[in-house]
């Protein structure tokens, strides 16, 4: 009986933290906590898998040399990232037809705005 509640427990575990990790890997480009939520789907598979915690590791050094690289960075390339990071959160949320779901609810006469994937 241990054995069976062991093996659910990892199993909830495991779901848990796949659905908080998806989360926030869609989250990463927009504004808001995506990181944190990454790391925190990590942390949350940590608990129970080995793998996750060297992955977890990893990513948080990852994430720090990254930052300290965009610190150092001249102003340009700073502008450039955050440029490029506004454009996949543009595109994603036209993809999902967003602006197009703002434009049928406000009735306005911009059908160029939606998306490809929902005509």
């Amino acid at each position: 009986m241990q054995k069976a509640k062991r093996h659910v427990k990892r199993l909830g575990i495991g779901i848990t933290g796949a659905v908080v990790l998806a989360i926030g890997l869609i989250a990463i480009p927009y504004p808001g906590p995506g990181w944190l939520i990454v790391f925190a789907g990590l942390a949350i598979l940590a608990t129970e898998f080995e793998w996750a915690r060297r992955l977890l590791d990893f990513a948080k050094g990852q994430y720090d040399s990254w930052t300290e690289w965009l610190k150092r960075q001249h102003v340009l390339v700073r502008i450039l990232v955050l440029t490029a990071t506004g454009l996949i959160v543009i595109t994603t949320l036209w993809l999902l037809n967003m602006f197009g779901l703002v434009n049928s609810l406000l009735k306005l006469p911009f059908d160029w705005i939606e998306s490809p994937f929902w005509r």
